[in-house]
């Protein structure tokens, strides 16, 4: 008889939150290039996990499989306990409705490297748009919620301006509030400092650390940013050919990691 199944907090059997994702033998391959192989992962309500590793290794991947970007060629993915690319008929997990995917992927925002911010909008109508036209809520109401995650992020101030009159790290900043906007259950973060100059990260992952501390949102985060890893994440995941090799709390990792693919990993990393 196996052992029950444990969350990240330690908890089992029915005590345990039910995970806001839960991945199970998630399968996916770009021609001969496996980028996930048999994932397993939870993610519980609230956590903030990092993945890192090499790049080509998949980690981005696991998120864009979450937000329906790219879809798994097998495995089940749960958002907040419901099947994602799956709906149950009778005893039987038969392909989902795309009605039904976009129910449950409402409940996930993600910020992306490059921020997709929309040129011809101002930065209020770019965190404005998706309340009204995904959630069916008023101009007035929706642009109040804009303001007030301007506000957020340091930048009311710029509510008008287009992104090609702002900064690469503003622009990093409009896209966090856009993802914002829909109050989603789970928000993933793909190198979203990545693209900016060294002098523009500071303020987007300030942005960052102050969603984390609020801990009302669980963050999924591809990063190389390691000191924002220790400070912020609750768990650390070394991701490398499709699989996890190495999981646990940020510091012993980074102070200590077992693993010699982790280990040349941070050599290479933290020499920058």
């Amino acid at each position: 008889m196996s052992a029950p199944e444990t969350n990240a907090a330690g908890t089992t059997g029915a005590d345990a939150a039910v995970p806001a994702v839960r991945m199970r033998e998630v399968n996916k391959a770009f021609g001969d290039n496996v980028v996930l192989d048999q994932l397993h992962l939870d993610v519980d309500p609230g956590e903030r996990v990092v993945i890192i590793g090499p790049s080509g290794s998949g980690k981005t991947t696991i998120l864009r499989v979450i937000m329906t970007l790219e879809r798994p060629d097998s495995g089940t993915i749960e958002v907040g306990g419901r099947h994602l690319y799956h709906e149950r008929k009778g005893d039987e997990l038969k392909p989902a409705s795309e009605k039904h995917i976009r129910q449950v992927r409402a409940n996930v925002g993600m910020v992306f490297q490059h921020f997709n911010l929309f040129p011809h909008l101002s930065a209020l109508e770019n965190i404005a748009l998706a309340p009204i036209k995904a959630q069916g809520r008023s101009k007035d109401d929706a642009n109040q919620t804009a303001l007030e995650l301007l506000d957020k992020v340091g930048l009311r101030e710029h509510a008008n301006h287009t992104p090609g009159q702002l900064s690469g790290g503003q622009k990093q900043r409009v896209a966090i509030a856009r993802s914002l906007a829909t109050e989603p259950e789970v928000m993933l973060f793909d190198e979203v400092t990545s693209a900016l100059d060294p002098e523009l990260v500071g303020d987007v992952l300030e942005v960052l650390r102050d969603i984390a501390e609020e801990g009302k949102t669980t963050m999924m985060l591809v990063t190389h940013e390691m000191g924002f890893a220790r400070e912020v994440a609750d768990r650390l995941v070394m991701f490398d050919s499709g699989r996890i090799i190495e999981e646990g709390r940020p510091r012993e990792i980074l102070a200590d990691p077992q693993h010699e693919r982790t280990q040349s990993f941070l050599k290479a990393v933290l020499a920058h």
